[in-house]
């Protein structure tokens, strides 16, 4: 696999004419080796367009809509940012390279493991990984100015807003499929939150024991 080459034609046949523009992220993504987070087996399709499984019923996203939530999260330098769930830690390194610190939490130890190793190989030194269950939220006395979940939740629990420094935002894939709706929460005073559906995406995965609406049983 030509790697430069293929990182060009993700970029500009798969990225760019989704509306990802900022410069930053397009510089990012053109220079971070998104072949060195797959699992050894997927190399060869690192830079397509697809899911790739990671194991225990999860999957990086594609390239695609990473760019796409990178675009939306409008990291600063000096963002502390929650991520639930590592996976690999592609996405994991891209915001810790336009933010101050991402703190990460993964449910499943090996995904968190080979992940931590990924990270330390790249020198990525501004990431906390933690092992737990974050589905319903993290951290309750600590803020963030950046959340993203990176698996869907079909409800999304209020723990996740309250846990938002104010100008803080959350993004997340609520819903259930086969289209569910990216969604952008910023707290924009103490009890005041402005949500925008930024997009419709298909079917993602969900988070490992998210929160599901109550059925009817007849």
């Amino acid at each position: 696999m030509n790697v430069e080459q293929a990182r060009y034609f993700m970029i500009e046949q798969q990225i760019r004419p989704c509306d990802v523009s900022d410069s930053k992220i397009l510089a990012l993504l053109a220079h971070t080796r998104r072949d060195q987070f797959v699992p050894q087996d997927s190399q060869k399709l690192a830079y397509a367009d697809i899911h790739i499984p990671l194991g225990y019923g999860a999957a990086m996203w594609t390239p695609t809509l990473e760019a796409q939530v990178l675009q939306a999260l409008q990291l600063k330098r000096n963002d502390q940012v929650l991520e639930v769930g590592t996976g690999s830690g592609y996405l994991t390194s891209l915001m810790a390279a336009l933010a101050g610190h991402v703190t990460s939490v993964e449910i499943e130890p090996d995904l968190s493991r080979t992940a931590g190793e990924r990270l330390a190989a790249h020198q990525i030194n501004n990431v906390t990984l933690a092992v737990g269950d974050a589905a319903q939220g993290w951290r309750e006395d600590q803020k963030f100015d950046v959340i993203v979940l990176t698996a869907s939740t079909p409800l999304l629990p209020d723990n996740f807003r309250n846990s938002l420094t104010i100008g803080g935002r959350l993004l997340a894939i609520v819903g259930e499929g086969p289209i569910m709706k990216m969604t952008r929460i910023t707290r924009v005073a103490e009890n005041v939150f402005e949500s925008e559906d930024i997009m419709d995406t298909y079917e993602i995965a969900p988070l490992r024991n998210a929160k599901v609406p109550e059925r009817f049983v007849f």
